[in-house]
């Protein structure tokens, strides 16, 4: 059976995350970063925490032809060094926070 992207790339997800948790994250005061319809070739030079407050993302790792997806409501964990295009089909909206090695939120 093939190993999902996340579990290959060492990207970690939650879905559907309650107010609870996001308060706790302290999402509230994260940076934003908005977008339209956009291919964006990107790399993480350090963790990054992202909530997805509206739209979607397809992630295609860089040389593979599957690709994540994720959508509002959705907190995901990109580990350092990872490298992929991000697919946005409409109005994107994020917060966003980089992690420090260590960090286990």
């Amino acid at each position: 059976m093939e190993k999902s992207l996340e579990e290959l790339y060492n990207v970690k997800v939650e879905r559907k995350v309650s107010p609870e948790r996001l308060a706790q994250l302290g999402v509230s005061r994260w940076s934003m970063c908005k977008t339209r319809k956009a291919k964006l070739p990107w790399d993480w030079q350090v963790d990054q925490l992202v909530y997805i407050e509206e739209g979607e993302v397809r992630v295609v790792p860089e040389g593979s032809k599957r690709f994540m997806r994720f959508s509002a409501g959705d907190l995901v964990r990109y580990p350092k060094w990872f490298e992929a295009d991000l697919w946005f089909n409409g109005p994107y909206h994020e917060r966003y926070s980089f992690r420090a090695y260590g960090d286990d939120d």
